[in-house]
């Protein structure tokens, strides 16, 4: 039988969730202020939410905001994909210690230092800071996350089921995304799934 928690164990973790969810209760609390001065509570009132939905540099900026994400995250998914494939599958292929540092890199580099370095580059080549350039160093932050846990999932991967598919007439494409990808995601392939790809 598990033994309950001490009293340091308690007040520790009540202390650190009020020191991380506490602020942002109180925003949120705040946003619902009749006033403009954030440190006086004058009333309760949903103007400016309303004056939000009316203002279209802040809607403009919501929307690219959203389009950044989507399009990063998509693009780091697939390339980080690769790039954890390329790793757990290939073994030892010539320059792949750099092409490994390329891609742990962001994760031990200060975000601050990427980002200036993404940013002189972008002014060295003369390329126009805009949408594709954020999308660009997003997709760069994201990649390196992508790939360390497509790799961990990889590297437990039972290989038989691809093999047995294969052998089914499957082709490698379709194994892929009928046994590879479910795996990766955490859902369980089957061995019999290979005769569905023969006879469906």
């Amino acid at each position: 039988m598990p033994s309950k928690p001490s009293w340091f164990n308690l007040t520790s973790l009540i202390l650190g969730f009020s020191f991380l969810y506490l602020p942002i209760v109180i925003l949120i609390v705040f946003s619902f202020n009749e006033s403009r001065l954030v440190t006086v509570w004058t009333g309760f009132s949903t103007k400016w939410y309303a004056s939000l939905l009316q203002n279209e540099q802040l809607l403009e900026a919501a929307w690219v905001t959203l389009r950044v994400g989507l399009t990063s995250a998509t693009l780091a998914t697939v390339l980080g994909t690769l790039a954890a494939l390329v790793l757990a599958r290939q073994g030892r292929f010539f320059g792949r210690t750099l092409f490994s540092g390329m891609i742990y890199a962001p994760l031990v580099m200060p975000e601050v230092i990427l980002g200036l370095s993404l940013l002189l580059l972008f002014v060295a080549i003369d390329q126009n800071r805009g949408f594709w350039t954020i999308m660009i160093a997003h997709t760069t932050f994201s990649m390196c996350y992508v790939a360390i846990v497509v790799q961990s999932r990889l590297s437990g991967f039972d290989r038989t089921l691809e093999e047995a598919a294969m052998d089914l007439g499957c082709p490698p494409v379709r194994t892929f995304f009928r046994i590879t990808f479910p795996q990766i995601f955490g859902r369980a392939g089957r061995l019999d799934a290979g005769f569905h790809f023969v006879t469906g």
